[in-house]
């Protein structure tokens, strides 16, 4: 195996082990920022530059200030961030659904027919995917910037506006 590969598998895996381990939600999201990174690295190291840059953009950029600003905005206090500690049944019941997914996972890798001989990659690049992406797809793509836009709004508004009075609540 290539050290760089071992290097970028073994600090991805490492993040998301220590982002599910931490009991304060808001460096779990920091964590898992740096986890999807190391995912982006990996498509970096495998020569998928666009399918990196994406991961990127949408994943570490988009996503990850998402969920930093819905748990910065919906909490009220710092004992809010902090998880609650897990009882012992619920590390077995992960521990046991890591493994069903795993096993069904193995056997349709141990399943699936070795490929005589690989197809050649496609020579697509990195320009003719953002010509089609700003070309023929423009439209589709600004409505999905429109609608993420319009849906990140919502959430803040909804954040902001705080629980309805009791009646008899000074102002």
């Amino acid at each position: 195996m290539n050290a760089v590969l071992a290097t970028i598998a073994l600090a991805t895996i490492g993040t998301a082990v220590v982002a599910m381990s931490r009991r304060n939600l808001l460096h779990s999201v920091l964590l898992l920022t740096v986890c999807w990174a190391g995912v982006a690295a990996f498509y970096l190291w495998a020569g998928a530059e666009f399918v990196a840059f994406a991961q990127i953009l949408v994943y570490v950029g988009a996503i990850s200030m998402a969920v930093l600003f819905a748990v910065l905005l919906t909490r009220h206090s710092r004992d809010d961030v902090a998880a609650p500690p897990a009882s012992r049944s619920r590390a077995l019941y992960a521990i046991l659904a890591g493994a069903a997914v795993a096993g069904v996972l193995i056997a349709a890798v141990a399943r699936a027919p070795l490929a005589a001989a690989p197809a050649p990659a496609p020579t697509v690049t990195v320009r003719q995917l953002g010509d089609q992406l700003m070309g023929a797809h423009a439209a589709s793509l600004l409505a999905v910037a429109v609608l993420l836009t319009v849906a990140l709004i919502g959430a803040v508004v909804l954040a902001a506006i705080g629980p309805p009075e009791k009646p008899g609540d000074p102002p």
